[in-house]
Order: C-alpha cells, then structure tokens, then sequence
C-alpha cells in the first residue's frame, strides 16, 4: 500500500535529531514508529559503545532491541507462583503485577536495618559501599504498554540484587559476566551486544580470565538456577541470604574470580 501524502510528506527523523528527544524527555514515555525505533536502536548502540559509562544510551538500546523478550517476561510472570498469588480466582488480576514493586529508597530503605546475614542487608552493603543509589536507574522511555513498561524496569531495577546474589563485582568482567547470566535469563539482545562490547574492552588478562572462568560459570548459572524475573525479592529480604540462593538454585562466583579480576 502507497503511503498517503502527508505521511510522503513527513521526513524520517534522523539519529542526531531522536538523540536530541532522548536527552529532552526524561522521564516522558515516547512511541516510536519502525523507523524510529532502528533509528535509535543502532544511535544507542554506536553511543554506548563509545562511552559505556552512558546507562541512558544502553537502557534506550534495552527497551528498542528488547519487546519480543520483555513480552517473553511478562508471560512468565503472570505463570509464575509469585507472579500470580490468586486472590479468588485465575480470573483476578495478578498481585504481583498489581503491586509492581520498585526497587527504589523509599521502598527497600528498611534493608539496611535487617540482620547481617540476611539477603536484604547483603544488598545494602553492596549498594552502600559503592555509594550506589536505586534511585538512579534511568526511567523506561520506549515500550507500547505499561505492563512492558514495568517488565523493563523490572529488569533493570533487579540487577543489582542479582550481583548481590551471585556475588559478582561491578567492574568490567563482573558487569559481563552478569549480562551472560541476564541473556540467559531473559534472552535480551541488549546483554549480548554487552557482552560483546565488554569482551572487546579487556585486556589480555581480563580476556583469559573471563573466558576461562567467568563466561563458563555464568553459563551454567544462569541455566541452573529458578526464573529470576519471577520473584518478588522484596518479600525475602528478612531471609538468610544463604537460604534464598540455594532455594533458587544460585551458584555464586567462584572466589578465585574475585581475586583476580581486578
């Protein structure tokens, strides 16, 4: 079918312009067209390959290369034991898709008070010795619903309670070894391209490091343990964080790596 006029008319946004709009929109929620969407799929990746310290350009890459997946998600979530919690029926709304928890201050601020064995205060010791803040995730900006919305900052916001949980660093290797974990979880194009990204970036010792340690144990890892996107982390947090990864059939980083992937 031939375009209509008006849309002949309309040219094609180019990258430089959508990059603009990215920048502009904060938290705005933008539906893209086709054209948009490869316009800043490939803007992004090229943007954060040349400065991977840009989380704005690699969660635009996430959400543009990432709907069948996240789709993928969101049907699991609403199959999975916690995901679905019935109130009456299978006919009611899913509770944990109704409460759409977020890993924000206001809301796991408690955990930094938990005892020190347990998984929540694990979390707080990861984020407070790395002044992280989980107010710093980047606002989803690309996806058609607000279900997909909340599945991709779902994900997002999980990271980090999964290098809590499989005690992995935040540094090169330990940020690819988590998206090899990630694309098993999730099947997100956005963590290969990572990995590959990252891999590019090692020098000889973190390469051989990684591929013969760290890429076959998160191989295994993230194959073995339970579906991570389906688990309401927040409700565990009291728990022995020994407890959960075994529960979920987590098997942490081996520590020979985290002696020598610095």
């Amino acid at each position: 079918m031939n375009p209509s006029p008006s849309s002949r008319s309309r040219p094609i946004p180019s990258a430089s312009s959508l990059f603009i709009v990215i920048a502009m929109i904060g938290g705005a929620t933008v539906h893209l067209n086709r054209w948009q969407q490869a316009a800043v799929a490939v803007g992004s990746a090229v943007g954060a390959l040349l400065d991977p310290r840009r989380v704005d350009l690699v969660a635009a890459l996430g959400e543009t290369t990432g709907k069948p997946a996240f789709e993928r998600v969101l049907e699991r979530m609403k199959n999975s034991p916690e995901g679905r919690e019935r109130l009456i029926s299978a006919a009611v709304p899913l509770l944990f898709l109704l409460e759409r928890p977020r890993v924000i201050a206001s809301k796991v601020g408690h955990a930094w008070d938990l005892p020190e064995n347990t998984f929540g205060a694990s979390y707080a010791r990861f984020m407070g010795s790395r002044t992280f803040s989980p107010d710093d995730r980047p606002p989803v900006r690309f996806m058609d619903t607000d279900e997909l919305a909340y599945v991709a900052m779902r994900a997002r916001e999980v990271h980090d309670f999964w290098h809590t949980l499989f005690g992995l660093p935040t540094n090169l290797l330990g940020e690819s070894a988590l998206k090899v974990i990630e694309f098993e979880q999730m099947y997100l194009p956005m963590c290969l391209l990572s990995v590959m990204a990252g891999t590019a970036r090692f020098n000889e010792k973190q390469r051989t490091v990684f591929f013969r340690h760290y890429f076959p144990w998160a191989v295994q890892a993230g194959v073995r343990c339970t579906d991570l996107m389906c688990i309401y982390y927040e409700r565990h947090f009291p728990e022995d964080r020994e407890d959960v990864r075994r529960r979920w059939g987590i098997v942490p980083a081996p520590t020979i790596l985290k002696i020598t992937s610095d």
